[in-house]
């Protein structure tokens, strides 16, 4: 295919690709200064206009999307908002369009409806399902088409329910207005903004450049903001006289690092959890907020055939020591980087299409594009208290964010801003780089035949090539209401899902007798009783081969617990910086899980629920449950039950308050779920089957 050809095919798919090698302008906005983070008070104003709601969900990623495509198909008043002009999350402005899945999953196309005719729909529109012939994944595409197709199917989802939807873009919460005894939201405030007259446009700047600016009630020189007022819609007819006919409306936490429920104030954690025998991998004795996994500014480059200019970033050096291949050897080839996640391949005329390079794929060529998410690349993993990313409850006090109208998105800047530098150095160190961080070889040497692909219809819809928002992998999670077995709130731990073998000498070592003999106790199965009735020793504990099984599953979820570990020292990029010691010793193989009910009630508030990665789970939990299907499954779960507590009048947590007794509602919300197509177990799962060796990751 002649390289003309190859964008009038990618025009009818995603727009016009304007591939920009002159990327000195896109510097510009990367100015060399650090940024001054402008936390002042924002003088509050009157809403400039008043949204009814039965569902507001905060957050258009894919959680927020799933939830909203049921809510709309139960003919819900649906409000989404999201900081990006983009719904889809990780699908689409965050650039992760590289759908991670669990092989059997896949192979029995066992996911939850809207996220098995979004793949669909992928396939439709290409004529297969991974335009990339990428390795990583078996279904690589361009983000902006993912965007187009999620549009369409909540307009369709919309007119299928006689639901609908009111879609909020470029739009943040500033206030939540709570009731006086705290446990309801009754309103949120928030503010959208837009071009200011005479001003570029949108996305011409990084997120780090117009952050601050979009949580400010006062217009500026860049942008326009109009503040909205969220509220409750007209009272619904219901059948349940209870304390929820005070409650008109849910709120869904679907953000990306669980801004309602800091805002909100609601009990969650941050970062490492502490070690105990239900979460026995961590390294540390005592919670560390400021260790999350790393966060990434995705980009697309395209290969040409011709070398291209290519110019150096201001700040390229600062970050040099800190990018390689891999430690695998076998990584260490640009053939392999690139094709990993590559999101388009061109077919050239006389090529052959049997040729295949180490990892079963085509090698890469002129036209090809790939999207780079790559841990010693663009990957950013800040961990100590003077950079990490998202901002602990203290430190949100100690800056006034947690005063009223005070919220300002409870980020640091000037980490995003450090995450957007080196993605772009990246690009350079691939394209023009040769050394390697992780490698004593001299493999590595400049790939000048490629572009950096800018502009508004680029895949990224930048002007800038980066993502709109990077790629957040592990959020605030909220402590779940206390419960039967869980005296201090629930929460999902290591052991309910992970397959490692906890027979090694690092657990037994690690844990002192009392949680070690705690550990093999609750992951006994069918020999608990008899485990703590007889204080059976350890060593003849046979061990449970099946992840917990939940009386109030809602959705599932399966991937390899996978970790991005922060670094141990500041700054990231400093020259031989290691990974935080330990962060990697969950790492492994999970078995096929279930997501609870209470998992997304948090404690205090009523009428909030969350999704995502937001969600009571330890950290472990989240480095597998932060894939596409999963958080679809969640978002799912988190729009049906809040439809279903409207209809039926009564709060989430009445479903789970009589645990372990069933609560025949609980029963209804879940045969809703079933006959909607989205699962709540995996095939076969009862406390019997302990066979599950078909369900490995890969």
């Amino acid at each position: 295919m002649r390289h003309s050809h190859f964008h009038r095919v990618l025009n009818k798919y995603c727009g016009a690709i304007i591939a920009s090698s002159a990327i000195a302008t896109i510097f510009t906005l990367f100015p060399n200064q650090a940024i001054a983070q402008n936390l002042s008070p924002s003088t509050p104003r009157n809403p400039d206009v008043v949204e009814d709601c039965e569902v507001l969900i905060v957050g258009g990623g894919v959680a927020g999307t799933a939830a909203a495509y049921e809510a709309l198909l139960a003919g819900r008043i649906v409000c989404m908002t999201e900081i990006t002009d983009w719904m889809g999350g990780q699908i689409t402005a965050q650039g992760t369009s590289a759908l991670d899945e669990a092989k059997k999953q896949r192979n029995l196309w066992f996911f939850p409806k809207g996220y098995s005719e979004f793949r669909k729909r992928i396939e439709q529109t290409y004529g297969k399902l991974n335009p990339g012939d990428c390795w990583v994944s078996v279904s690589c595409f361009i983000p902006n088409t993912a965007q187009k197709i999620l549009v369409a199917m909540l307009d369709e989802a919309a007119q299928k329910g006689n639901g609908k939807l009111k879609w909020f873009p470029n739009t943040v919460i500033k206030k939540l207005e709570m009731s006086t005894d705290r446990q309801l939201i009754e309103g949120a405030i928030a503010i959208q903004h837009r071009p200011a007259p005479n001003s570029a446009v949108l996305n011409t700047e990084p997120l780090s450049a117009i952050i601050e600016d979009a949580y400010r009630y006062e217009n500026s020189s860049r942008l326009h903001k109009q503040v909205i007022k969220f509220k409750p819609a007209t009272k619904t007819q219901t059948r349940a006289q209870t304390k929820a006919q005070t409650n008109n409306w849910f709120v869904i936490d679907s953000t990306e690092t669980g801004e309602i429920i800091a805002l909100a104030d609601v009990p969650y954690r941050l970062g490492i959890d502490p070690r105990s025998h239900l979460n026995p991998s961590s390294p540390v004795t005592v919670n560390d907020p400021y260790c999350t996994q790393g966060f990434t500014y995705t980009f697309a480059m395209e290969q040409t055939a011709e070398p291209q200019p290519q110019t150096k970033p201001p700040f390229y050096d600062r970050y040099l020591p800190y990018y390689g291949s891999d430690p695998k050897p076998n990584l260490a080839n640009f053939d392999v980087i690139f094709t990993y996640r590559r999101i388009w391949s061109a077919i050239t005329e006389g090529s052959n299409s049997q040729k295949k390079n180490a990892f079963g794929v085509s090698p890469m060529k002129a036209g090809d594009i790939s999207m780079q998410n790559w841990v010693w690349g663009n990957d950013y993993r800040p961990g100590t208290a003077k950079d990490n990313l998202i901002y602990t409850r203290e430190q949100l006090q100690r800056s006034g964010q947690l005063e009223p109208h005070g919220w300002m998105g409870g980020l640091r800047t000037e980490t995003l801003k450090s995450g957007e530098e080196i993605a772009l150095g990246f690009y350079y160190w691939l394209v023009a780089g040769t050394t390697d961080s992780q490698q004593k070889t001299n493999w590595k040497k400049p790939f000048p035949n490629h572009r950096l692909l800018t502009g508004l219809n680029s895949p990224m819809g930048t002007m800038h090539g980066l993502s709109k928002y990077p790629y957040i992998r592990e959020s605030r999670r909220i402590i779940g209401r206390p419960a039967y077995g869980y005296p201090e709130g629930f929460s999902m731990s290591e052991i309910d899902v992970s397959r490692v073998d906890f027979s090694t000498e690092v657990y037994r070592n690690n844990l002192s007798e009392s949680q070690y003999r705690s550990l093999w106790k609750a992951i006994a199965g069918l020999e608990a009783a008899s485990a703590i009735r007889n204080n059976t020793a350890p060593q003849n504990i046979p061990r449970r081969t099946r992840s917990t099984i939940y009386p109030d599953a809602i959705g599932i979820a399966q991937y390899y617990l996978d970790f991005h570990p922060c670094l141990s020292e500041y700054p990231v990029e400093k020259a031989g910086n290691t990974e935080r010691a330990g962060v990697r010793n969950g790492h492994g193989a999970a078995f096929p899980g279930q997501i609870p009910l209470r998992s997304l009630i948090p404690q205090r508030v009523d009428n909030l629920i969350v999704s995502g990665k937001n969600i009571a789970f330890s950290y472990i939990v989240a480095a597998g449950y932060r894939v596409h299907s999963y958080e679809w499954s969640v978002g799912a779960a988190a729009g049906t039950t809040a439809a279903f507590a409207l209809a039926e009048g009564i709060f989430p947590y009445q479903l789970v308050a009589s645990l372990p007794r069933i609560n025949p509602l609980l029963t209804q919300l879940q045969q809703r779920l079933v006959q909607n197509q989205n699962a709540i177990a995996f095939p076969d799962t009862s406390i019997f089957n302990l066979n599950w060796e078909d369900w490995k990751i890969w």
